[in-house]
């Protein structure tokens, strides 16, 4: 569904567009599989600073969701669609046959109801986990594992879609929603389906309360500071002009390559890298 918007009672609401929840079917998590949230507001666990700009938010709760898709050859029923705070995409709760209860990502077409599987005996729908070995070229997968018995990786947000281009050998050629192309080994697991909520991208926040919310705090830009403070900062008017960005620290803050390139072993397995 697109984007609701609301009535412009203020400034901040006049460019402002929220989620439609009308696809959800509960407002109540399974309480056997959510976990306190504590919020480390950046911090590592020495309690440096390790990410800037966070800190408060609303209270959440971590729904512990299946990456993994491990339990084979048992069918599970789709009973809810719901919310999860910790992510732009919809969560539907599996009750499985012997009684136990799973979290996973949902993609589109599935509904309450539905009868999902994982393993190599699952048909090839929505929602349905294989080895990428058993599905066909051209399908689209998402939740795919990187490393066999990981857990899925590789497509998780909301609209992700992976498609499987070829297969030759122990490896499979997946083409990435950014537009890399990379092999990964036949036997990873991978979810069969697009994922949901699509429009998650067309979300405007609209003011900065709200992104308050989300747990994410201002930022100053380096040109408003002074020299002391910042590479960009001082000078009379805009300084330093034709400089490269930089970080407050000195190091390159745009196009700067952070991976550590042909000494990164899983190098190999990348055929194209992502599209500029």
């Amino acid at each position: 569904m697109p984007p609701r918007k609301v009535n412009p009672t203020s400034a901040g609401r006049r460019n402002m567009s929220l989620n439609d929840f009308s696809d959800l079917t509960t407002n109540r998590p399974e309480k056997s599989l959510i976990v306190p949230l504590k919020k480390h507001s950046g911090h590592n666990n020495q309690g440096r600073l390790t990410v800037r700009h966070k800190g408060g938010g609303h209270k959440q709760n971590y729904r512990i969701i299946d990456f993994k898709r491990d339990k084979e050859d048992i069918e599970a029923t789709v009973k809810t669609i719901e919310y999860d705070p910790n992510r732009n995409t919809r969560i539907c709760l599996l009750f499985y046959k012997d009684g136990e209860k799973r979290y996973i990502l949902a993609p589109i077409g599935v509904k309450v109801g539905d009868k999902l599987m994982s393993g190599p005996a699952a048909e090839i729908r929505e929602g349905n986990a294989l080895p990428l070995r058993l599905i066909p070229l051209g399908t689209m997968v998402h939740n795919v594992e990187m490393t066999k018995g990981k857990g899925g990786q590789m497509g998780r947000s909301a609209g992700a879609q992976i498609q499987v281009l070829a297969k030759e050998g122990k490896m499979a050629t997946l083409r990435l929603p950014s537009g890399e192309m990379r092999m990964v080994h036949v036997d990873c697991m991978a979810t069969v389906g697009q994922l949901g909520n699509t429009d998650a991208k067309n979300i405007r926040i609209g003011k900065a309360g709200r992104k308050r919310w989300m747990g994410i705090k201002p930022a100053n830009r380096g040109v408003v500071m002074n020299a002391v403070d910042h590479p960009h900062g001082g000078g009379e008017g805009k300084s330093p002009i034709g400089g490269k960005p930089q970080t407050p620290w000195g190091k390159p803050a745009m196009g700067y390559k952070t991976r550590r390139g042909k000494h990164k072993t899983s190098s190999k397995y990348i055929v194209q890298r992502r599209k500029k």
